[in-house]
């Protein structure tokens, strides 16, 4: 089929833009994550004298790097609309959110709708396949205090370890509030053969646009960080505890994304920008954790349910899109998630400015010195 003026010019036009975008990305990277490290290399001596402060600072440059990647997509045109339960209502309390995972694309969206949710960003935790320590973002999570887990079953036990030793020395000593892992392991695509398999030897139910989730970091997770005597809400009776915050993990935000006719952005569609402009989904349902079972057998079941669920919610989603209204009522309500441009140009301005700053102290040093 012979290929028209029309259809040339605008093959060319997307690779220009793409190559243009991706030239962006690379300058964006190599003035904001230096700068971010130099930044909290200088101020080691107010972590020494004032911890609190140092990693209010440093939650505050992480929000805008994670802003900068979110600005990628938002500026390509890929936007994201909310439904469910508003999780903006506990975004100061502790809670575990739980996504399911299709593509390397799932990262950058919650880094887009989790913008708006006050200090969520700053104060939160990532739980992360381990190979992401050695790319371009790996030193800032290092830094932030991410943690990376081996997946396999060799290394299962130990990254389980390793993950409750991590949340006592960081959680809580960085102010910690949200954390956030895929319980499925891995991506869809990637997991879904094997686990039709185990669920058809286990009699369980089959999913499609899911995978049954492993119970292990969860597991830890809700161990270490739940207070022993109450989750969610305030003791009965303690009137000096209902008037602060609940101390310990207070809620479990399930967390469902759906993306346009079941085809995931991955993280090269969102840096070259060469998709067509797409809504993704994200559906949020809140539980207290005093609800959530703490014996294995029960969480394990729970767990599962949490996923039965969303792949219910998916299908209705695929089917009709929009996912259904909450149980007892009519009609489900969306809310389109925004961002400010010009929040976004400043933010990209301050990181491009300190990268020339630090260009120009190196070179005055360099000269000072030899």
């Amino acid at each position: 089929m012979a290929v028209t003026l029309e259809q040339a010019q605008k093959v060319g036009y997307t690779c220009l833009k793409a190559l243009l975008r991706f030239a962006f990305m690379v300058a964006n990277n190599l003035v904001a994550i230096p700068s971010y490290v130099l930044y909290l290399i200088v101020l080691q001596p107010l972590r020494i004298l004032d911890s609190k402060s140092f990693w209010y600072i440093e939650g505050v440059l992480f929000k805008w790097l994670l802003a900068m990647v979110a600005s990628w997509g938002w500026w390509a045109g890929y936007t994201v609309v909310e439904w469910g339960d508003d999780v903006k209502a506990v975004s100061e309390d502790e809670a575990m959110v739980l996504v399911n995972h299709q593509a390397t694309g799932d990262v950058c969206t919650l880094m887009m709708c989790l913008q708006d949710k006050g200090t969520v960003v700053r104060q939160m935790m990532w739980l992360m396949d381990h190979i992401f320590k050695y790319t371009n973002f790996g030193i800032v999570s290092l830094i932030h205090g991410d943690f990376f887990i081996r997946q396999g079953r060799t290394h299962r036990d130990q990254q389980l370890v390793l993950l409750k030793d991590h949340l006592e020395k960081y959680y809580r000593s960085r102010n910690r509030k949200w954390i956030v892992l895929f319980p499925e392991g891995g991506f869809l695509r990637k997991r879904r053969e094997t686990s039709q398999a185990f669920a058809k030897k286990n009699n369980l139910p089959f999913l499609k646009h899911v995978t049954l989730p492993r119970l292990g970091a969860t597991q830890v997770i809700l161990k270490t960080l739940v207070a022993p005597q109450e989750n969610g809400t305030p003791s009965a009776g303690d009137a000096a505890r209902k008037e602060r915050k609940s101390k310990g993990l207070q809620w479990v935000i399930d967390t469902t994304i759906a993306y346009p006719k079941g085809e995931p952005i991955d993280i090269q569609t969102w840096i070259l920008g060469y998709r067509q402009p797409a809504v993704t989904h994200v559906h949020y349902r809140i539980f207290p954790v005093k609800d959530v079972p703490a014996e294995p057998e029960a969480l394990t079941n729970w767990l599962y349910q949490r996923f039965i669920e969303k792949e219910d919610l998916l299908t209705h989603f695929y089917e009709t899109g929009a996912f259904p209204p909450p149980r007892g009522q009519t009609k489900a309500i969306s809310r389109e998630m925004t961002l400010s441009n010009l929040w976004l140009v400043a933010i990209q301005s301050f990181a491009f400015l300190s990268g020339g700053m630090w260009y120009c102290l190196f070179q005055y040093l360099y000269h000072c010195l030899f």
